[in-house]
């Protein structure tokens, strides 16, 4: 198994839970003496063969991945079972691919985003929605110190860890990305404009765009096309995935600064998004529905084993209130359920056949749908 995503701390903790109370091995690959002792590793792991092994930081040694492959062949040959190795490590396309390449039909795949808000509960829900899900910025002793640790890993990421990965692109031009889709957070995605405001032509900012959604720093959101006839919207919609960073590129410190900028709306919009996508179903297909008159639903989520969509509408206010647009989508859709996510606890029918939820309350149902 492999973990691979962005949630930089805590990843140690997480594995020995994964353990089960096994006896485990950790080896941090950013550390020169545990990669000493992984220079000859078809003699090193072997004495390890009864515990598992947890590799962190895998992109800093892929060359491991080929003698993973023989190892774990061995093993299999002895009567061994799976799950012997735990790799963790960032995503990138250079490692997602040797990892195929070397591991075909013996890796599966965990993407570790930050937390959301199904995992914090509604205590922490307004702490999240500021801070982000990376655990050192969500728990950090002030909303200040929790802005310095994602400057810090902004700035850290974007001059360190995406050079290791491999693209050579500048740090500076990467940064300006990724603030213009801070500002056009939950906005459709306009390659145009991006390549001119950054002075480069389209085919490099869609390479750039593809990075941040390959590290899972980014969504794009794709539309809807079931068989309705209208004229629908055809291009992505793009959010920076934690609302944490969404802040720090603006440089949203507190609750006051968020709640009086024109992004609050938005942001919210991308944690609900995160949250739920995070909650539903594996196989769960996220997309939003707009035509070209404006009829528009925030997010369907296409159930496994569903033959309609859940139409969902995000509101940030107590009192939320429907849209023409949504019921004309909904009309066109024709989803199994009518949803508006909203930022209170109670759940109420709001419209005929539409109901109004929290989002702590719809991400437990979904996680058992």
């Amino acid at each position: 198994m492999a973990l691979l995503g962005p949630r930089q701390v805590g990843k140690t903790t997480l594995a020995l839970e994964l353990a089960h109370g096994r006896p485990a091995v950790y080896l941090d690959l950013e550390s020169e003496a545990d990669r000493a002792k992984l220079a000859e590793a078809e003699l090193y792991l072997p004495q390890h063969a009864d515990k598992l092994v947890i590799l962190d930081e895998i992109q800093r040694a892929p060359q491991l991945f080929a003698s993973l492959r023989g190892l774990i062949d061995a093993g299999r040959r002895r009567g061994q079972g799976k799950g012997r190795f735990l790799v963790l490590g960032s995503a990138s396309i250079d490692l997602l691919k040797q990892s195929s390449e070397s591991l075909a039909g013996r890796i599966r795949y965990l993407e570790l985003a930050p937390l959301d808000a199904g995992e914090v509960g509604l205590e922490r829900l307004d702490t999240l929605w500021l801070r982000g899900g990376f655990p050192q910025s969500l728990l950090a002793d002030t909303d200040a110190a929790s802005l310095r640790w994602r400057v810090d890993f902004i700035r850290t990421y974007l001059e360190r860890d995406i050079p290791q990965l491999g693209p050579r692109i500048p740090a500076e031009t990467l940064r300006r990305l990724w603030t213009m889709l801070a500002h056009s957070q939950g906005g459709l995605l306009n390659a145009a404009a991006l390549a001119r405001a950054l002075a480069v032509d389209g085919k490099t900012v869609a390479a750039y765009l593809d990075l941040l959604v390959d590290l899972l720093l980014v969504r794009r959101l794709a539309p809807w096309h079931g068989n309705v006839r209208k004229r629908l919207v055809k291009s992505p919609k793009v959010y920076v995935r934690d609302s944490g960073l969404v802040h720090a590129l603006l440089g949203l410190g507190d609750r006051e600064a968020l709640l009086a900028h024109p992004v609050a709306g938005v942001s919210w919009e991308g944690l609900v998004i995160e949250s739920l996508i995070a909650a539903a179903p594996e196989g769960t297909e996220a997309h939003f529905f707009r035509t070209a008159v404006g009829a528009e639903i925030d997010l369907l989520l296409e159930l496994p084993g569903r033959r309609r969509p859940w139409a969902i509408e995000i509101k940030r206010a107590l009192a939320p209130k429907i849209e023409r647009g949504f019921h004309l989508a909904c009309d066109d859709v024709r989803p199994e359920r009518r949803l508006v996510v909203y930022g209170g606890v109670e759940r109420f029918p709001l419209a005929k056949n539409v109901e109004a939820v929290s989002l702590i309350g719809l991400c437990r149902e979904l996680s058992t749908a």
